[in-house]
C-alpha cells in the first residue's frame, strides 16, 4: 500500500485526500519511482477547482512534478535502473498520471535523471518552470544575445526560469511585477531591470531601458487589458507569447501598433513542447546542461510536509510566493 493524494470532488484545498492504495507494478515503458519530493503548479489548483484544461474523472490523481528514486521499471526500460535518482518532467495528462504520491508510476519518456550536486527538493521544482520558459524563449522564440525580453509576473517560478534562462543566453530580463515590494528579490534573482506597477507607463519606460528599440519578446501569463501595454513596448518583429490567462479577459491588441512593427501575438503551452520527443530532447539537454554548470538554479520559496498539501495549495492561492513550492515526502 502506498498513500496517494487524489481528489473525489472539485472545490478548495480541502478536497485534497490522503488515500491508501495499492501502486501497481510499472506497465511497459514505465517508471516507478519511491517519490521524495513535489513541486506544486498553479495548473494542479486549476484541475482541483475545475478551471483547467481537462475535467477531472473522479476520483483523480493530479501532480505534474516529483523527485525519488527508482523502484523499478517496466519491460522495454533500458535507460534506467533501479536506485537511479530521478526527477518527472510534466509530459502527460492528469487522465494518466499523478505524481502526488509515495511511490508513483510515470511514462518513461517524461522521466530525467539529474545532476548529482541536485537535491530531491531542488529536482522537483526544476522541469515545469525551466522546460516552460525554455520553450517560449529559445525553442520558439530563439531569443539572442543583448536582446531584451519582458517577463511577466517575474516572481512566479517559471517567471525566475525565465530570467535564469535571458542570462544564459546574455539576453536583458526585464521583470515585470505588480508589486514594488518584490523589486529587491527579482533584482537579487538576475533581473536587469524591474518595472512595478499596473504598466500604464511601461512602452515609455521599456523604451527608454532599450534605446528607443523596444523589446524583442514578451513572456506573458496574464492577459488581459493590460497586456496591449507590453504590445505597444515590443520593438520590430517582436514577438509577444500568452502562456497563461491569470487575467481570463481578453487582450486588446493595438491593431497599429501590429500592423507597423509586424508583431507576432502567440499562444503558448508547455505541452507543445513535451509533447514534441525532438523538442522534448533538445529541452532536457539544454536545461541539464545549465543545471550541471550552474546558470539555471530552481528557486524554491517554502517547504512542506506530505501532510500539509492543503495548507500548500492555499499558500500558491495567496500568491505571495518568489519562486517554487516544494513538499517533502
Amino acid at each position: 500500500m502506498s498513500r496517494v493524494i487524489r481528489i473525489h470532488r472539485i472545490g478548495g484545498p480541502e478536497v485534497l485526500q490522503i488515500d491508501d492504495i495499492d501502486v501497481p507494478a510499472p506497465n511497459a515503458g514505465e517508471v516507478q519511482i519511491d517519490v521524495k519530493a513535489i513541486g506544486i503548479n498553479r495548473a494542479e489548483v486549476m484541475y482541483r477547482t475545475g478551471q483547467y484544461t481537462i475535467e477531472p474523472r473522479l476520483p483523480s490523481r493530479l501532480g505534474y512534478e516529483a523527485s525519488g528514486v527508482v523502484a523499478a521499471v517496466g519491460s522495454g526500460v533500458k535507460d534506467f535502473a533501479v536506485g537511479d535518482a530521478v526527477s518527472v518532467v510534466p509530459a502527460f495528462s492528469f487522465a494518466d498520471y499523478g505524481m502526488y504520491g509515495e511511490r508513483v508510476n510515470a511514462p518513461v519518456h517524461a522521466v530525467v535523471k539529474h545532476p548529482p550536486s541536485l537535491s530531491f527538493e531542488d529536482a522537483a521544482a526544476t522541469w515545469m518552470m525551466f522546460t516552460t520558459a525554455y520553450g517560449a524563449l529559445i525553442e520558439i522564440g530563439r531569443l539572442q544575445e543583448g536582446e531584451t525580453v519582458l517577463i511577466g509576473a517575474a516572481s512566479s517560478s517559471v517567471g525566475l526560469a525565465a530570467i535564469q534562462i535571458a542570462n544564459m543566453v546574455g539576453a536583458i530580463p526585464v521583470a515585470l511585477t505588480r508589486s514594488e515590494k518584490k523589486r529587491d528579490a527579482l533584482l537579487a534573482a538576475g533581473a536587469a531591470h524591474v518595472i512595478a506597477g499596473d504598466g500604464a507607463d511601461l512602452p515609455e519606460k521599456v523604451m527608454a531601458l532599450t534605446q528607443g528599440r523596444g523589446a524583442r519578446m514578451a513572456f506573458d501569463p496574464v492577459g488581459g487589458p493590460a497586456a496591449a501595454y507590453q504590445l505597444k513596448a515590443l520593438c520590430a518583429y517582436g514577438i509577444f507569447f500568452q502562456y497563461g490567462a491569470l487575467d481570463a479577459r481578453d487582450i486588446p491588441v493595438p491593431v497599429m501598433d501590429l500592423l507597423s512593427k509586424d508583431l507576432t501575438v502567440r499562444g503558448y503551452r508547455l505541452f507543445e513542447i513535451t509533447g514534441d520527443p525532438q523538442k522534448l530532447a533538445h529541452a532536457k539537454h539544454f536545461i541539464t546542461d545549465g543545471l550541471a554548470s550552474g546558470a539555471l538554479k530552481p528557486s524554491i520559496d517554502r517547504v512542506f510536509g506530505f501532510d500539509e498539501m492543503a495548507d500548500a495549495h492555499r499558500y500558491m492561492e495567496a500568491g505571495a510566493q518568489v519562486g517554487k513550492i516544494v513538499v517533502t515526502v
